[in-house]
């Protein structure tokens, strides 16, 4: 179990072996809201309000279609996880060469620095709009924030994973009310969730729909449902790997459920607020023309607080997450702290730079530019996923059917493509 892991868990008693008690079973549920928070983060937030500002509804299909491409790599990589009995990082470090090892290790670390910098990002420019501070101010509170949880005494060791419940809560509590404020047209809701074969023939719509693709599938919430997995099942004695592959295949898709909700909620927001209207180049844009838009004076400080709670939990998640690969990659043991102020360091150079050259618009395209390098980083952890799954050697005990290993790979190719055709798209 690794460090981090044990940061983000309650002490709980173990039952003894052989029994298994409604504590054992309710012990395994938790890993999926932890991930889901990654699934909901700025960069998200970026690729929607794009999305339902300048095609209404009608990528609605593609938030749900990547979110149960999402589902499936996440159950995939735990029942790889509980077949090996250990987590991600730690197996590709065995069972590969080391400069092919070391190949992954580097790319995972970039991908683990851009989505600090979205979540330090979102999270920043959430305080500048409520707070009326500067970003830079809103970074380094937002840093505190995070260090301060991380600080906090061994006997209040589940706080962070208390903090981030409640984080998630507050999203999804904002974003009921705004759709509440918004009153989308409930029929163009249901027409949305049908794809449209317009999206094939637009290409505008088809590099937005592979921007929320891009956005959505993130390579640090493989490694860290992976560690998380590993961390319960080790704590789940009496209960067959089986079973605890099912329990946390219901845990991790109910809280997917909620991430896709969320998602659907900001474009749904965006659809009924700005399409066909006012153009909005950007979050700290819709937050100024939420509210003249809607006519309600709570709009515009429900999205900045969804946009504080989204950032600032997802920040605490990926300093997770990069823990995991440090040990898993290095068998490095590094002090949480120590681990987030290094991966924060690399991410607050360009995150207080760039925006005195880019001014207005800089957070955006840094958004943009860190989800660019998070797809870019998608295969290098997608294949060695899907050969391991396809190792009867791991997946003896937890083999995966035919149809879905088919369906694994189908999807890893295409993520592929779609992710090497966006990149090439925004350097164009």
């Amino acid at each position: 179990m690794t460090a981090i892991a044990l940061a983000f868990q309650r002490f709980r008693a173990v039952p003894a072996a052989g029994a298994v008690s409604t504590s054992g079973v309710w012990r395994l549920f938790g890993p999926g809201l932890v991930v889901a928070v990654g699934y909901m983060d700025p960069g998200n937030w970026a690729t929607d309000l794009d999305a339902g500002s300048r095609h209404g509804f009608t990528l609605l299909s593609v938030v749900v279609a990547a979110s149960a491409i999402a589902a499936l790599l996440q159950y995939l990589v735990v029942r790889l996880t509980l077949a090996a009995g250990t987590d991600l990082a730690t197996l590709i470090g065995r069972r590969f060469s080391r400069p092919a090892t070391l190949t992954v290790w580097l790319i995972s670390e970039l991908a683990m620095i851009a989505t600090d910098l979205a979540e330090l990002l979102g999270a920043g420019l959430a305080l500048k709009l409520l707070l009326g501070i500067s970003l830079e101010a809103g970074m380094l509170a937002t840093t505190a924030m995070t260090f301060a949880l991380l600080a906090a005494p061994q006997r209040l060791s589940g706080l962070p994973e208390r903090v981030i419940t409640a984080l998630v809560i507050v999203v999804a509590a904002c974003f009921a009310a705004q759709i509440a404020i918004a009153r989308p047209d409930a029929g163009a809701v249901l027409r949305g969730l049908v794809p449209s074969p317009e999206i094939a023939r637009d290409p505008g719509m088809l590099y937005v729909s592979l921007g929320i693709l891009g956005a959505t599938i993130m390579p640090h919430n493989l490694y860290l449902h992976s560690s998380l997995a590993h961390a319960r099942a080790a704590e789940a004695r009496g209960i067959e790997r089986s079973r605890i592959a099912r329990l946390l295949a219901i845990d991790s898709g109910a809280a997917l459920t909620l991430a896709c909700l969320v998602n659907a909620a900001i474009l749904i927001v965006a659809a009924a607020a700005f399409h066909g209207g006012q153009a909005v180049a950007g979050i700290e844009d819709a937050y100024k023309l939420i509210d003249p838009v809607l006519g309600s004076g709570l709009a515009a400080p429900l999205f900045a607080v969804a946009l504080l709670a989204a950032g600032q939990s997802a920040t605490m998640t990926g300093t997770m997450a990069g823990q995991i690969v440090a040990e898993g990659f290095l068998g490095l043991s590094i002090n949480p702290m120590l681990r987030a102020f290094l991966t924060r360091a690399f991410a607050l150079v360009p995150a207080m730079i760039i925006p005195a050259f880019l001014g207005e618009n800089a957070v955006d395209t840094l958004l943009v530019a860190s989800q660019v390098v998070i797809g870019a980083a998608l295969p290098f952890v997608l294949v060695p996923m899907v050969l391991l799954l396809r190792d009867h050697r791991v997946m003896s005990v937890l083999k995966v059917s035919p149809l879905m290993l088919r369906l694994a790979t189908s999807v890893t190719a295409a993520l592929v493509v779609l992710n090497t055709w966006l990149i090439t798209q925004s350097f164009a």
